[in-house]
């Protein structure tokens, strides 16, 4: 099993936004993605109301987990992804 922790750039956290732009990303590796903040019980990547209920906050971390052929990809993707204030205007 893959891992990986990453800090929340967001300035919202994961919420609205930010957390369906990772719902839809962890969705699309087609793995089984897990989400959680550290020493709570995980809660599937894929979920956007699991991942909203995180309350996960700008500068918390979070540590991701996957299973399955190419999960240190996806992951490394989900970091990257969350390494990046979503919710900042285009």
């Amino acid at each position: 099993m893959a891992q990986r922790t990453v800090t929340i750039a967001s300035s919202v956290g994961l919420h609205a936004r930010p957390a369906a732009l990772f719902v839809q990303q962890a969705s699309a590796t087609g793995l089984d993605v897990e989400i959680a903040r550290p020493g709570e019980d995980p809660v599937d990547a894929t979920s956007i109301l699991g991942v909203m209920a995180l309350g996960a906050k700008h500068g918390e971390e979070v540590v991701l987990t996957a299973e399955g052929d190419g999960a240190d990809e996806a992951l490394d993707g989900l970091v990257q992804l969350l390494s990046q204030d979503l919710d900042a205007k285009e």
